[in-house]
């Protein structure tokens, strides 16, 4: 049986049936608009509307834009308040009628990256950070995920990291390539400072134009733009719901022992 990944963003719903194998999508994603307001009763249903152009999947894994522990939504930073301590998984699950496994959207992304892409077996500390309206981070050790990590909101020069080096402020302050790379530059060599990371994959949209900044960079840990791109979060979500085994609610996944 296939297996659904859907990705809630701030500004779509999106899905695919996913082939957890090979990290690639089974069909053409299908996206909503995220509903506005986005309180639990509207996303579920935009998540339900997203599932139903799809058949014969038996499990589905969602992307949540927040922290999530076993299922429960901790934090709901770009949508509705209403998400905070929602059961998440439960009522995904209740809607759809199939279990449901749901993880931070950058920890979906990061365990697709480290299944399929730029972190696939890569040893040691692999930091993922996506660059978009925030920074979101996921971490893994030895391929394992260590989940919702909020290394987006270090302080940096007083200010919330992502208030500075995020892809939402380098146009908000209209900045140049060279200027937001420095940001970006100090923000990547604090984190080093704190984890010494043995690899640093960039996602979201930025990452799409690496070539413009990336060379810019000045750290000692290698660091490389992630391959999947807007997918990754569909893919994510999928080999998460598939290693958890039919139990729903978000797990620590182990992405490395994808063949």
């Amino acid at each position: 049986m296939a297996i659904l990944g859907i990705d809630i963003g701030g500004s779509g719903v999106k899905g695919a049936p996913v082939d957890t194998v090979g990290g690639q999508l089974l069909a053409e994603r299908f996206r909503v608009p995220t509903p506005q307001p986005s309180d639990v009763g509207s996303v579920v249903e935009a998540v339900a509307q997203v599932a139903a152009q799809f058949e014969g999947y038996d499990r589905v894994g969602v992307t949540f834009p927040g922290v999530v522990v076993e299922g429960v939504t901790r934090t709901a930073a770009n949508v509705d308040k209403s998400w905070i301590d929602a059961p998440a998984a439960q009522l995904f699950t209740e809607r759809l009628g199939v279990p449901v496994s749901v993880l931070n959207d950058a920890d979906a992304a990061g365990v697709a990256e480290v299944a399929f892409g730029a972190g696939k077996d890569q040893p040691g500390l692999t930091m993922m950070l996506t660059f978009g309206t925030g920074i979101g981070s996921a971490l893994f050790l030895d391929g394992v995920l260590i989940p919702n990590t909020e290394f987006g909101h270090l302080e940096l020069d007083g200010k919330d990291a992502e208030l500075r080096a995020s892809d939402r402020a380098r146009e908000q302050d209209d900045l140049s390539w060279e200027k937001w790379a420095g940001r970006v530059q100090e923000y990547l060599r604090h984190v080093e400072m704190l984890l010494s990371p043995r690899l640093f994959i960039v996602g979201g949209g930025v990452s799409k134009k690496s070539d413009r900044w990336l060379p810019l960079i000045e750290i000692r840990t290698p660091i490389v733009p992630a391959t999947l791109l807007n997918n990754a979060g569909i893919i994510g979500a999928a080999v998460t719901a598939e290693q958890a085994h039919g139990h729903p609610g978000a797990i620590a996944v182990d992405a490395g022992n994808q063949s």
